[in-house]
Parts: C-alpha cells; sequence; structure tokens
C-alpha cells in the first residue's frame, strides 16, 4: 500500500499554480531550466563545454568544428557534443583485484522546437552512452573487491550502450519553471550540487547525489520533474520515476512504469542568494520515497537529504551535505560529508577535497556493519580546450566489509576529451 502517491500529485499542482501566480512578482537573469538542473544536465553540460577555457597549453584543436555546431544550432536549433571518459583506479590493497578500469563514449544533445527564441522554450533533450570496462571488473563493481561498503565510482560500468536522457523539456511562466517528460535521470535535479559530477567532480557516491542515503536513483527512468521560483530566492521541485527503469533497455521502460508501477519520488525546496549562483549560495532539503521493488526484492523506504554551500571570492567552495534513509535499498543508513572545491584560475584548476562519515544500510548489507570514513582528493586540470586530467586518491578507513584492513586507499587518474 503507497499512501504517498497522492501528495506528491498534489505538491507538483500546487507548485505549477503558484510559479503561474508568482510569476510576475519574480525579477531574475537565468531561467529555471539552466539553474534547477545540476552540472551532468546534458544542456549544462553542452554550455559548459562551449565556454572559453584558460587551458594549460592554450590549444584548441576543436575550434572548426566548435564554429559548425554554432552555425547548427542557429539555423535548425540542434546544440549537440561527444565526449570520451576514462578512469583507472589501483588499490593499495584487497583481497580480491587490485585494479579497474572504464571508458565512455558520449553522445548528448538538445533540439529545441518550440519558441526557440523565446522564454517558454521546448524541444528534446537526449544522451546516448557506451560504457565498456577496460578491467574484468569495471569501477561500478570495485567495491566488492576492496570490501567497501560503497560506490567507489557511480557512472563507470560494462553496461555498453544505454540511453540516460532522452525526455521533452518545456520551460514556462516566462522561463520561470521547467517541467521534464520522458525518460530522466533524477540525479540530474535531486540533491545536485557544484562538485557532484562523476565525470568532473568527485567520483564517490558519498559526495555525490543523497551522500550515499538515496535509494534508488534510477536513470533511463520514465517519469516526469516540475520545478521552479517560487520568489527571487526560493525554489522547488518535485518529481515521480520509474524505479524499475533499465538504461540499457528504455524500451521496457512503459511496460515497468504503467504494469509495476514501482516509482521514485523526490521533492525538494531550497533557498540561493539569487538564480546564477543557485549551486553556489545553496541550501536545500530533499525529501524522497521509494516503492517495494517486487523483481529486485528490495523493500520500500524514504528519507531526507541537505545541502549547504557558500561561494567564497569566485574561489573557495566548502560544503557540509548528508541524508538519513529507512530502507529503500539506499547503501547507508546515515551519512556525513563536509568539504571544499577551489580553483585557482576558474575554468584551469579544480582542487576537490571531501571527508565522509557514513553507517552502512543492515537491511541492504543483510547485517550490521562498522561505520566507515572515506576521504577523496582530487586535482582537475584543463590541459587542452577539451581535454581535462584529474588525478586522485580516496582513502578508506575501516572498509566495512573488508575488517582485515583498518586502510585502504585507491589511487586513480580520470580524464575527459570533450567536442
Amino acid at each position: 500500500m503507497n499512501i504517498i502517491r497522492p501528495p506528491y500529485k498534489l505538491v507538483s499542482s500546487l507548485l505549477s499554480g503558484l510559479l503561474f501566480l508568482l510569476a510576475p512578482q519574480i525579477a531574475q537573469a537565468e531561467d529555471a531550466a539552466e539553474a534547477l538542473s545540476g552540472p551532468d544536465a546534458t544542456p549544462n553540460v553542452l554550455a559548459s563545454d562551449a565556454d572559453e577555457k584558460q587551458d594549460l597549453l592554450d590549444v584548441n584543436i576543436q575550434e572548426r568544428f566548435d564554429a559548425s555546431k554554432k552555425k547548427i544550432k542557429e539555423k535548425i536549433g540542434l546544440d549537440f557534443g561527444i565526449d570520451y571518459n576514462a578512469l583507472g583506479y589501483v588499490a593499495s590493497a584487497s583481497p580480491g583485484r587490485y585494479n579497474t578500469g572504464s571508458g565512455s563514449l558520449r553522445f548528448l544533445g538538445t533540439w529545441d522546437l518550440f519558441d526557440r527564441n523565446g522564454p517558454n522554450k521546448g524541444g528534446l533533450v537526449f544522451k546516448f552512452e557506451n560504457r565498456h570496462a577496460y578491467s574484468q571488473v569495471a569501477p561500478t563493481a570495485f567495491n566488492a573487491e576492496i570490501g567497501y561498503a560503497g560506490l567507489v565510482s557511480s557512472v563507470f560500468s560494462d553496461q555498453q550502450w544505454r540511453t540516460t536522457h532522452l525526455y521533452w523539456q518545456q520551460k514556462f511562466a516566462g522561463g520561470r519553471g521547467v517541467a521534464y517528460a520522458g525518460f530522466l535521470d533524477v540525479t540530474d535535479y535531486t540533491d545536485v550540487y557544484a562538485l557532484a559530477s562523476p565525470w568532473t567532480g568527485f567520483s564517490n557516491l558519498a559526495f555525490q547525489t543523497g551522500s550515499g542515503t538515496i535509494g534508488g536513483l534510477p536513470d533511463g527512468a520514465f517519469g516526469g520533474m516540475v520545478g521552479g521560483f517560487l520568489t527571487s530566492n526560493i525554489y522547488a521541485s518535485a518529481s515521480l520515476a520509474d524505479a524499475n527503469a533499465d538504461a540499457t533497455d528504455i524500451g521496457s521502460g512503459f511496460g515497468t512504469f504503467f504494469n509495476d508501477f514501482e516509482t521514485f519520488k523526490s521533492v525538494e525546496v531550497g533557498w540561493t542568494s539569487g538564480p546564477e549562483r543557485l549551486f553556489i549560495d545553496n541550501f536545500h532539503a530533499t525529501f524522497w520515497q521509494i516503492d517495494a521493488r517486487s523483481k529486485a526484492g528490495t523493500q520500500d523506504g524514504y528519507g531526507v537529504s541537505f545541502s549547504a554551500t557558500k561561494g567564497i571570492n569566485d574561489k573557495w567552495l566548502p560544503f557540509v551535505r548528508g541524508g538519513w534513509s529507512h530502507d529503500g535499498g539506499s547503501l547507508y543508513q546515515a551519512a556525513l560529508s563536509v568539504g571544499f572545491g577551489y580553483q585557482r584560475l576558474p575554468g584551469r584548476d579544480l582542487l576537490g577535497v571531501g571527508l565522509n562519515w557514513s553507517r552502512p544500510n543492515k537491511n541492504t548489507f543483510g547485517t550490521k556493519l562498522d561505520d566507515q570514513i572515506t576521504l577523496e582528493v582530487f586535482q582537475r586540470l584543463q590541459v587542452t580546450e577539451g581535454l581535462q586530467v584529474t588525478p586522485s586518491i580516496q582513502v578508506i578507513k575501516n572498509p566495512a566489509l573488508n575488517p582485515q584492513e583498518e586502510v585502504v586507499s585507491l589511487f586513480g587518474m580520470r580524464a575527459r576529451l570533450a567536442f
């Protein structure tokens, strides 16, 4: 029995109505579609890749390609990009394998088809990927090798071809509200912040969406989201998506959504100093609920996540984030993360430092486990206009599934080439 579905529908309706009623009172320079979506949302990835970088070598080998893409966008409203990402780790100790690696080729884009030059723009958003392992075990499964109750990487897998995004994005209320409908990645709009991207920010899920306390987090999931600014500083969103989504087979998504109707739901309310600084000066709370999934054998659950970030001098971004959950297949019953990001030259480098405490969910792992402490440090460097390299280290104290080791370290290297 699911008593939470009706309130979520009510919240969505109320949110849409409030946005229309309050629209004349809201003065903002940036619309909700860009402000409310995280760094990995397709439109934001394309915008970031298009920005001029202060790269180390001052080399731009894709200048002609970028000019061609710009012409296509101006002519028919189609914007697109291609990137290749790679990640490898070597462990200091392991009862299983000591190394892992994976790559991902992505083709992503937006196609504006309605009110192209107006405030209520609508169009398709898509992202197709091929994720492939270099080793016998991909980074997303490497936690089992080293005995860690968590994910040292949340995206570098061996799933092969998948559809992460394929949905319609519609702005409304003069751009102050946005709605999605189709196949979504819930991490694009749920508990996001500036350093959440597993492709360009922290790799460990403990420093990403939900700090490991949100169960499910489906992508390629059939569903919808509506969100926007209620005032110049307060925003809100509500969503519902298929909890049984399989991004490698989205054709089955209609069946699992309408036949099983086991869903993931979220409501988020936050404050920011201004829409253009939403993920820099940001305080928010995210409430979620997920139904029991019969095929996956997981219980229903619910929880809350919170996040607080404050930009300082356009260089520092300290953060405090965490969450609590009751079942729902989450990795952690409770978690707390603190840290900071630092960029000496915006667009050229980014240092990230994060420290996490986590209490593994005994219902997920089948037994009560010891608490864990995880430290991650990465240094991202923009080598050329399209090439980033990111050396990193993760230090895990008391890996819950490997009591023989007090500390396990992972030495990593990540690279991204974007066109």
